[in-house]
């Protein structure tokens, strides 16, 4: 199997950032890879883009390669931290806030497939059509089971007293209504003039 591998050193970036567009490239084709990172909007995707050019460069300088590139994929790539430069910034009442100014260094490898292996879409069974279909079906009947738990439990939790007192949510029930609707109207008739 051939193989190619990159690594730019010194790249003045986090690892944390460049690992978010690496996780983007790893076990792509080349040239979809390529394509993402052209699009990526984070400014470490051009460093990534030229490490990944120079390994498919090595690649295809290799002893056995076919020289076709369609036929290489990006097989790993990681980001391990460099040396940082500490630095300070002025602060208030004679203070000093540090500044890490972080670096990294870029891996990539690109490998080549075989002829015999055949490309299968992510998301779909490699033993045919009607796979997806009837795993969408079951994740769905569990979502909706999860769903009709959540709402059981919070039916329990706003559930009514039947004494006419309030409930633990505050509200209160019909017969305590009515109880304040006929005090209400024997108010009324209590303040009436008498005629």
């Amino acid at each position: 199997m051939i193989e190619g591998r990159a690594t730019s050193r010194y790249v003045r970036t986090s690892a944390q950032k460049a690992k978010l567009v690496l996780d983007l490239i790893r076990g792509r084709d080349v040239n979809t890879a390529l394509a993402t990172l052209r699009f990526a909007r984070k400014g470490v995707a051009k460093d990534i883009e030229k490490a990944l050019r120079s390994a498919v460069a090595n690649a295809s300088q290799r002893e056995g390669g076919s020289g076709d590139v369609d036929r290489l994929y990006v097989g790993a790539c990681h980001a391990d931290q460099g040396p940082s430069l500490k630095r300070i910034r002025a602060a208030p009442m004679g203070r000093a806030f540090r500044i890490i100014k972080r670096s990294a260094h870029l891996t990539v490898v690109v490998r080549e497939r075989p002829e015999s292996t055949t490309v299968v879409p992510v998301g779909e069974p490699a033993g045919g059509e009607g796979g997806t279909t009837e795993r969408r079906k079951r994740a769905s009947g569990a979502r909706r089971a999860t769903k009709r738990v959540k709402h059981k439990r919070s039916r329990k939790t706003t559930r009514r007293t039947t004494s006419g007192a309030k409930s633990a949510s505050g509200a209160t029930t019909g017969a305590a209504r009515a109880a304040t609707k006929a005090r209400a109207a024997d108010k009324k008739t209590r303040k009436a003039p008498a005629d």
